[in-house]
């Protein structure tokens, strides 16, 4: 991912969520078949559309079990052959050996799901994904750690405070900056999640700390944060991945490099 997300403006991240209203919308039945017709159809169409970032959310594909993870597979190569940047949505999460693992599965050149960027989930330490922020800075690969999320019932917990008095969302950001900051190959290609319809001082961050720590922000779009605001809402930060998904899929396999051509303008206006 290094040197392959401009600075500047935000960029469009297209979410390729494939639920069962998004296939029907393509005209695909929601089985194995009608998932591996969907990424046929879908790779061209996001060529064409000149999006430059793509979001695959890994469940979608999981849930149709080893074929669902062979479109997958063959997603991610076609995508990533075309010179996308592709950030593969799994959000792992782990220790020890097993993080190692998903590092590999996920973050080594030549590997069946390669991507270039991986969702991880922090919930036992950012320290503890040293496995897989070290594969991905050796690889020149990036991570994305859950840091504040739009869904309420996570509240709670990451507006909770530490022992050291800075809630654990903030922690969260905090502790990847400090690892980033002794690991100088990983500046501007580890970052974090946060969500686009929440506020930042809500949960006690301030991004205006991190300038340069990349942000995959979802919730734009169908869960109704305005693509126009992507800025103002990430003043001080680049690069920063808006992330649309239902607001562009939902509108067939017809409309759909429209749809994008129409979210990238909102965005830039």
């Amino acid at each position: 991912m290094k040197n392959r997300l401009p600075e500047g403006s935000p960029l469009l991240c297209v979410g390729i969520d494939p639920h069962r209203a998004v296939l029907e919308a393509w005209g695909c039945p929601d089985s194995a078949e009608g998932l591996a017709q969907f990424v046929s159809a879908i790779v061209p169409l996001i060529v064409e559309s000149g999006c430059a970032v793509v979001k695959p959310q890994v469940a979608f594909f999981e849930r149709h079990g080893l074929a669902g993870m062979r479109a997958l597979a063959v997603l991610l190569q076609d995508l990533r052959s075309h010179g996308l940047v592709v950030v593969g949505d799994a959000k792992r999460g782990d220790i020890g050996s097993t993080m190692e693992g998903y590092a590999e599965a996920w973050l080594t050149p030549g590997s069946d799901f390669e991507v270039d960027a991986l969702t991880v989930v922090p919930y036992q330490g950012v320290a503890a994904l040293k496995p897989v922020l070290s594969l991905a800075a050796e690889n020149s690969k990036g991570v994305f750690v859950l840091s504040a999320t739009s869904n309420p019932e996570a509240r709670d917990t990451q507006r909770a405070m530490r022992s050291d008095g800075v809630t654990v969302a903030s922690g969260v950001v905090h502790d990847l900056a400090g690892w980033v900051a002794e690991n100088p190959s990983a500046v501007s290609t580890h970052g974090v999640v946060l969500g686009a319809t929440l506020s930042c001082a809500d949960f006690g961050i301030d991004m205006a700390k991190y300038p340069g720590m990349p942000i995959l922000a979802p919730g734009f779009g169908h869960q109704g944060a305005a693509l126009s605001s992507a800025k103002a809402l990430f003043p001080a930060t680049s690069p920063v991945l808006a992330v649309v998904a239902r607001s562009v899929l939902l509108s067939g396999e017809a409309d759909f490099v429209e749809a994008v051509s129409v979210s990238e303008s909102e965005l830039s206006s």
